[in-house]
């Protein structure tokens, strides 16, 4: 009888023991998209006159930042793109919208910027991520060293879409999932 006893608990521990590995949960969010998880970060920019469109690709800790191209009083549609080597990252953006927002700092440049972003990527408080932007060109270089800072903002316990200083949009809270730097040239 003490036998049984013993492999009746030896065969409860075991059960639980595989029970708990199988059912615990990682402490981390599966949706949080950390810097290493962002290879590249695309900009496709189509001039709005021509319908030509050049692609600017960032590279996650390349010794080089791509410079984007913009001419003086034109306008520009630009579409933002994050990838994890060969997979689209941007459709996990899209599918946690309301912990994500974009912020395009124009540093030595004078743009004016519009968020154009449709419903799968405008947020639940009617904040658009930034994912599809309008850029009308005042003066590209503006200054000496003109760049863009495009910084992806995970988790924010507030965001505006209002410009604030050369950057528009800002993050109250939140971390930083990925930053990437473009240099800018007429």
């Amino acid at each position: 009888m003490k036998h049984l006893k013993h492999i009746i608990l030896f065969a409860t521990l075991i059960f639980t023991s595989t029970l708990t590995l199988t059912c615990s949960r990682s402490d981390e969010d599966l949706d949080v998209l950390s810097q290493e998880d962002i290879s590249n970060i695309i900009l496709n920019v189509t001039d709005d006159a021509t319908g030509i469109t050049q692609t600017y690709n960032y590279t996650v800790n390349s010794a080089t930042n791509p410079v984007i191209k913009l001419t003086d009083g034109k306008t520009y549609t630009v579409k933002t793109i994050f990838l994890n080597g060969n997979e689209d990252e941007t459709e996990s953006i899209k599918a946690a919208k309301d912990e994500h927002f974009l912020i395009f700092d124009f540093q030595g440049s004078h743009i004016n910027f519009t968020r154009i972003d449709d419903a799968s990527s405008t947020r639940t408080d009617e904040k658009k991520l930034g994912l599809i932007t309008k850029w009308e060109v005042v003066k590209a270089v503006n200054a000496p060293g003109p760049e863009l800072t495009l910084s992806l903002i995970h988790d924010a316990i507030s965001v505006s879409e209002a410009q604030n200083g050369t950057a528009f949009g800002s993050a109250t809270g939140g971390e930083t999932d990925a930053v990437a730097t473009f240099g800018i040239s007429n």
